[in-house]
């Protein structure tokens, strides 16, 4: 019960609830505007299938951010990990009938790629030093460089059937498997950050990386974990990327770190660290999700959704600077 009390309290010293009633006032807005077309069922699950995967990225990056770090790579380590699935499938069995026991095989292969790119980052950092945001830069275009290297820069399809209409355009019970599997990454590393000794350690060197080594957390190996977890979410989101467009995706995927932590912004997590939460950064993926599909439903020019995420984003930034300079006046 304590562990709960003292979540929710973390949680309304966030700015998760100001970013929900932002969120409900765009859903509001578009729906008074365009009721017969934006306030749908089909249209909400539209939304929220396109940003499950996204949501699997901010979620690895709130971890990160939470430690006062940031993975660029995220984005190069999702088309990585689609190649490496894809052609794993491909070499055990190059056809769309391909079953399940190659499916798995791919699946391991993409989450395995994921893994290793987050533990390089991770021990990159922790071990030898080097500032997060030179680190995770190098390894954006490593991973994307050998990605476009193992595929001559060719996009590779002939993904099995049974995954795509699975996994990507199927659903259990009428919620498609995308929104299905996001939710459930979500729930684990909501309870993982929330209420467990992980999520109590990455707060804490977040806060005071020196301080934390002080009572016992050995830091180094945490960071590393913390990393690892941010690149097996990139791999699963790779994964996932590939069944829902029954191929990899070389030159889509590249601003998907910009927007994994734009989300992560939004959604309150500081990035000075120390403070986060799991379900702001997934209201955080829904601002410029709804806001893109109720501009194209009113027809106004897309460019706008830019510019109104980055002010809003400019913001947010700005409110956690205030609120930090607050704590310290206190």
């Amino acid at each position: 019960m304590t562990d709960l009390r003292e979540a929710a309290q973390r949680l309304r010293g966030q700015n998760t609830v100001w970013t929900f009633l932002v969120l409900a006032a765009l859903v509001a807005v578009f729906s008074a505007l365009r009721p017969n077309a934006f306030a749908t069922v089909f249209e909400f699950r539209s939304i929220a299938t396109e940003s499950s995967i996204l949501v699997l990225l901010a979620v690895g990056q709130t971890f990160v951010i939470v430690t006062a770090g940031i993975d660029l790579s995220v984005g190069s380590v999702l088309i990585f990990s689609g190649v490496i699935a894809a052609r794993t499938m491909n070499a055990l069995d190059s056809g769309p009938q391909a079953g399940w026991g190659v499916i798995a095989a791919g699946t391991a292969a993409g989450l395995a790629a994921g893994l290793a790119w987050g533990s390089l980052n991770g021990f990159l950092v922790a071990k030898a030093k080097v500032p997060p945001l030179i680190v995770t830069l190098g390894t954006l275009g490593m991973a994307l460089g050998i990605g476009q290297i193992l595929t001559h820069g060719v996009d590779v399809g002939n993904v099995p059937d049974t995954l795509t209409n699975s996994v990507g355009s199927g659903s259990v019970l009428g919620v498609p498997w995308l929104i299905v599997i996001a939710v459930l990454v979500v729930a684990v590393a909501a309870a993982g950050l929330g209420l467990t000794r992980f999520g109590r350690y990455t707060r804490a060197i977040g806060s005071n990386a020196e301080a934390a080594g002080r009572v016992g957390i050995r830091v180094d190996r945490h960071l590393i974990k913390v990393y690892a977890l941010s690149g097996l979410l990139a791999g699963l989101a790779g994964v996932l990327n590939l069944a829902h467009f029954s191929s990899t995706t070389l030159t889509s995927g590249t601003q998907d770190n910009l927007n994994a932590i734009a989300a992560v912004v939004l959604g309150g997590t500081s990035l000075f660290g120390g403070t986060g939460s799991v379900i702001g950064t997934v209201i955080g993926v829904f601002i410029p999700a709804v806001l893109q599909s109720g501009f194209t439903i009113l027809q106004v020019q897309s460019f706008w959704q830019t510019v109104a995420v980055g002010a809003v984003l400019v913001a947010a930034v700005y409110f956690d600077q205030l609120r930090r300079r607050r704590r310290q006046l206190n």
